[in-house]
């Protein structure tokens, strides 16, 4: 016998997945506000000539970019409170958890960027006066982070992609509300479904803004950093 299909007790719980999908984008914006900031400040630690701030920026970039995000997530909402007796909600483990994980993305993404600008800038910012910290943030990054944006953008749509992990610790991101959905209703195959195209929709929609950038700067003549 054919399954029957039957979307309307999924669509009946529309509020629940719109809500989901907010807290999703919730989690996934701000994570990537505090990596970003993160991921510079480690980049420019890494890219120091002294070795007591370049070692540890290094250490915290590679134990996050090598250890699977969802040991992350569990060793700061499960772990972290034993240890410092500080109680975590779902919502601050996730945010700490993504945007120390970006940071380590997008440190390296900084460092290759500013790497990539060519040794004249940084001189002629010096001949006309400017000193190294004048120089980064009014020649270098500008440039530089131009040459970025399509590598943020594609981090960006990882970073949503993994935020489904939060469901694991009972998070009601857009994942965790199509699993209540589908307990209550019976109905997983049409309930993940619908979840599987609202992530698609979100996604794409993502995809194709960074591909347009790409295309902008290839015409711009901008290479990009990967």
């Amino acid at each position: 016998m054919a399954y029957q299909w039957d979307f309307t007790p999924v669509l009946a719980n529309a509020p629940l997945l719109a809500q989901g999908l907010l807290n999703t984008l919730k989690v996934t914006g701000t994570s990537l506000v505090f990596g970003l900031a993160l991921g510079l400040a480690l980049a420019l630690l890494r890219l120091s000539s002294r070795r007591t701030f370049a070692w540890p920026a290094g250490l915290v970039i590679e134990v996050f970019r090598t250890t699977p995000p969802l040991v992350q997530l569990f060793w700061f909402f499960f772990a972290l409170p034993l240890l410092v007796g500080i109680e975590m909600t779902a919502f601050m483990a996730a945010v700490v958890t993504f945007s120390i994980q970006s940071a380590a993305f997008f440190a390296e993404v900084f460092r290759g960027g500013i790497v990539s600008i060519e040794r004249g800038q940084w001189d002629g910012a010096r001949a006309i006066g400017m000193n190294h910290g004048q120089a980064l943030r009014r020649i270098v990054l500008p440039q530089a982070v131009k040459r970025m944006i399509p590598a943020f953008m594609e981090r960006a749509i990882e970073l949503m992609k993994t935020t489904t992990l939060v469901a694991t610790i009972s998070y009601a991101d857009l994942l965790f509300a199509a699993n209540e959905i589908a307990q209550k209703t019976f109905r997983p195959l049409e309930t993940f479904t619908v979840a599987a195209l609202i992530y698609f929709v979100v996604i794409f929609a993502f995809s194709l803004v960074a591909r347009q950038f790409e295309r902008r700067l290839a015409v711009s003549g901008e290479s990009t950093v990967r």
